[in-house]
């Protein structure tokens, strides 16, 4: 009798099903450097549509892909061609190399779409570009406002057959709008909230092949238009996904995401779904030396370019100079190359006869790099002929430039390398008011090392004299006074912090006082953890190892008027350890330069892994991986972090996971601030590429700096050489905004820049001045003879605010990210100077076109 009721059920869900209209979106994922086998894919593409006029299919391809089908198999890229306006196709993805998105800077998703756009359109000028569509998940919480300005109508938060990296939160039904944290809203198709994870899966969820149980559920969950999807690896030899004609799969009709949203889905929805960063679950192979390395070199490459962007932008202003937009051009093609999804996620995957992923994004970030450095060299020699600093020439007075690549004001420490005839000179350094400052001289691997404090305008420079004077004020060179406390324990102080390190621990931070934040103890010492440890589980020996296990040596590299820089050398776990600790007068950063010289490889995590498939998993636990911890004594904190174009206050109990279901977003990409509810005191921690972090109620804040074993994909991740990374504090009160963070974070990323000259103006000028609006200079580079400028509003509200710029200009044009004016704004001039109005939401952006006289 059982039997016989669960077969009369079945059928009536069949029936009932199949009554009912079902939808699927088919296509193709990959590209040249994906996997797009050039010789035949297109033609087997335009062969399918052709016998299958039913079929409908989503490309997201690589749009440099086209470059070579145009020349390979100019055949059937004609064909396509012919066909693309019809309606078969729909180009969802056109970013340049498929990034994450979430992994990376806003400024870089920006370009990713601007020159994939771009590149498509010169093979296809009919194509539009109306939803975004893609089969990894390649999103981040700022999309809906950069998605909009580029044109598009509607997003698909769906990535249903590889979900290996990770899946957006399941919410809602047939649509939502999914609201970014600007308050701009696009039309979406989401993860519906019955849409699973399919079961004895870690790729997949339930609405990859439109199965019975998956309808279903939509039904259930009163979806009127059900929708499932799958794009397949342009690699594999598959035509229309659920078979074709009376043969498709529940009777599923395919079709377009556009069509879908215009002609068949609900076509509106009153829910509004507040998308955050931490509806993004994600998780990749954060501490492993090869991701690490990837991540670092992306970080630097993405800071260099910017730098030279704006660097160039300043040069143009005053010397008009211009860099070749050819050379600009590749240098963002390597660099957009190195953030395409498969570099993070396969970096051991061979990409070419040259060799894996990781070996190309090393080639191409070290190309853009060189690109980089040659614009910028290139655009501060503008100022003056003889640029340059020949270290044979023989002068008793030479300039240093400093330049501020930022929208506001800067007084940091400057540290050059002076020329060998200024070696045992007595000194004077007079800012571009004439008046002599102070200095220090430090003698650094046989050279001569400046220091001096810097007053460098908004987006501008400053210059500094220097010349050869035995009447010159006293260089505060050699050691400041510092105090041992006890056998091991040394104090250090400036005006900042009185900074107390125990050797007999590894050289931890015994006690970190920020005098400017009323003399708050910021360490905490009623804890099993201390701050500054690194402790991680060595699952070999089956047991935790901590870097205060063993003593540590402390070297004392500079301890002047301007800088104190320490060496603390200890073990963990026997292995060699290398850290420098800067702490500058007058700053709050207080940076840190780990190197762990490891003698061999050696297994880090929770346990072997043995089968990447499992859903539980060795390398998600950040607890067992070795961290770098900051137990702080702050009452109740919560952490903030930040995104491409936004900041998550985050809504975690804690950030620990074991399993591919139940990923939790614990990614830093600049920087998380572990602020208390009440109180105000906070502690910020800058990463210098993107990776992991972990915290709990009973576990400290913990940076993830490495991971050894079985990984994702198989292989294992081992320990190759020295570890090597960059981080830094800021102890502070106040909310992240409030305390400037996101300020602080780019002066990390973007360091003043310094170059000597012969013979310039002693001035200061600035181009661009954002003081006091909360705004961020995201990008400033030259566009068809105009100067682009792009704005972030990091820090501020949406009021009015005023953007000034040092000289007259004609016209102000506000663009959308196409290119295409929304408003010419109204300019006041006074004095020279020009200044708009503007006004836009926390983490909004805009992007203007600057016409001058």
């Amino acid at each position: 009798m059982n039997k016989l009721y669960n077969i009369l059920l079945v059928s009536l869900i069949c029936t009932y099903v199949h009554s009912q209209q079902v939808y699927f979106v088919d296509g193709y994922h990959g590209g040249i450097y994906g996997h797009y086998p050039v010789e035949w894919k297109t033609q087997f593409i335009v062969d399918q549509l052709s016998r299958h006029p039913e079929w409908r299919i989503g490309l997201e391809i690589e749009p440099e892909t086209w470059d070579t089908v145009q020349v390979r198999t100019p055949e059937a890229y004609a064909r396509l061609k012919g066909m693309i306006t019809g309606e078969q196709i729909e180009f969802t993805n056109p970013t340049y190399a498929q990034p994450y998105c979430y992994n990376i800077s806003g400024e870089s998703i920006i370009r990713q779409f601007q020159y994939g756009i771009n590149k498509i359109n010169k093979h296809f000028p009919e194509v539009d570009f109306i939803t975004y569509s893609v089969e990894e998940p390649c999103f981040t919480s700022c999309l809906p406002q950069i998605l909009t300005q580029f044109g598009f109508k509607y997003a698909v938060l769906k990535c249903p057959n590889t979900c290996w990296g990770g899946y957006t939160s399941a919410y809602g039904g047939e649509l939502v709008n999914w609201v970014g944290q600007d308050g701009t809203s696009i039309l979406t198709v989401p993860r519906y909230a019955c849409e699973q994870l399919e079961e004895n899966s870690t790729w997949q969820t339930t609405a990859w092949c439109n199965e019975i149980s998956y309808l279903k559920e939509c039904r259930g969950a009163g979806i009127k238009h059900p929708v499932g999807m799958c794009y397949q690896d342009a690699g594999w030899k598959n035509g229309p996904w659920l078979g074709s004609g009376d043969n498709t799969k529940n009777n599923s009709i395919y079709v377009r995401w556009r069509d879908y949203m215009e002609n068949i889905s609900i076509g509106k929805t009153d829910d509004n779904w507040f998308f955050t960063q931490e509806d993004m679950h994600v998780n990749l192979m954060w501490g492993s030396q090869v991701l690490q390395r990837i991540a670092q070199e992306v970080r630097t490459s993405e800071n260099k370019i910017m730098m030279a962007e704006k660097m160039s932008v300043m040069a143009h202003w005053e010397n008009k100079y211009s860099y070749k937009q050819a050379e600009l051009d590749e240098a963002w093609r390597t660099l957009m190359l190195s953030q395409h999804h498969d570099s993070w996620i396969v970096p051991y995957n061979r990409l070419d006869k040259s060799g894996t992923w990781a070996d190309a994004i090393k080639r191409w970030t070290d190309c853009t790099n060189k690109i980089a450095d040659e614009i910028t060299d290139a655009a501060m020699q503008s100022y003056e002929e003889e640029y340059a600093y020949n270290t044979n020439m023989t002068l008793s007075e030479r300039y240093i430039r400093v330049y501020n690549t930022l929208g506001t004001k800067r007084r940091e420490m400057v540290s050059v390398i002076l020329p060998k005839d200024y070696t045992g000179s007595d000194l004077e350094i007079c800012n571009w008011k004439k008046k002599s400052i102070g200095y220090s001289l430090e003698r650094e691997d046989g050279k001569v090392r400046l220091l001096f404090m810097a007053e460098v305008p908004p987006f501008g420079y400053s210059t500094y004299l220097v010349r050869k004077n035995k009447s010159s004020k006293k260089a505060f060179s050699g050691d400041k006074e510092h105090k041992k406390v006890s056998g091991q324990e040394y104090v250090f102080e400036n005006d900042m912090y009185k900074i107390v390190f125990d050797l007999s621990k590894g050289g931890i931070i015994k006690s970190l006082i920020a005098k400017k934040e009323g003399n708050k103890e910021f360490a905490k010492n009623n804890s099993e953890y201390s701050l500054g440890e690194m402790r991680g589980y060595f699952y070999e020996e089956g047991k935790f190892h901590s870097s205060t296990e063993a003593p540590a040596q402390m070297t004392i590299l500079s301890n002047n008027e301007y800088e104190t820089r320490i060496q603390v050398e200890g073990e963990i776990a026997t292995h060699p350890f290398t850290q420098v600790i800067t702490f500058v007068r007058g700053q709050k950063r207080i940076d840190f330069d780990l190197t762990v010289n490891w003698k061999n490889n050696v297994g880090i995590g929770e346990y072997e892994e043995k089968n990447w498939r499992d859903n539980r998993r060795a390398y998600c636990d950040d607890r067992f991986k070795l961290s770098v911890l900051f137990p702080v004594d702050l009452h109740s904190p919560r952490i903030y972090k930040n995104a491409p174009f936004d900041v998550c206050e985050s809504k975690l109990d804690n950030t620990f996971f074991n399993t591919w279901d139940r990923i939790k977003h614990n990614v830093i990409l600049n920087w998380v601030d572990l602020a208390e509810r009440k109180g105000g005191y906070a502690l910020a921690l800058l990463s210098d590429h993107t990776t992991s972090y972990s915290h709990g109620e009973d576990y400290p804040l913990g940076l993830t700096a490495q991971y050894s074993g079985g990984g994702l994909w198989g292989p294992d991740y081992k320990i190759t050489g020295p570890m090597k990374m960059k981080y830094a504090i800021i102890p502070h009160r106040g909310k992240w905004d409030e305390a400037s963070i996101s300020t602080n974070s780019d002066c990390w990323n973007e360091p003043l820049l310094s170059s000597f000259h012969s013979s310039v103006d002693l001035e200061s000028k600035s181009f661009i001045d954002l003081q006091n609006t909360g705004y961020q200079l995201s990008a400033a580079n030259l566009q068809d003879g105009k100067i682009m400028v792009r704005l972030f509003n990091a820090e501020g509200d949406n009021t009015f605010r005023k953007v000034t710029f040092t000289m007259p200009l004609t016209d102000v044009e506000e663009i959308d990210l196409n290119g295409k004016c929304i408003e010419r704004k109204k300019i006041s001039t006074r004095n020279g100077k020009s200044a708009i109005n503007v006004s836009m939401p926390r983490f909004g952006v805009k992007t203007f076109f600057l016409n001058k006289n």
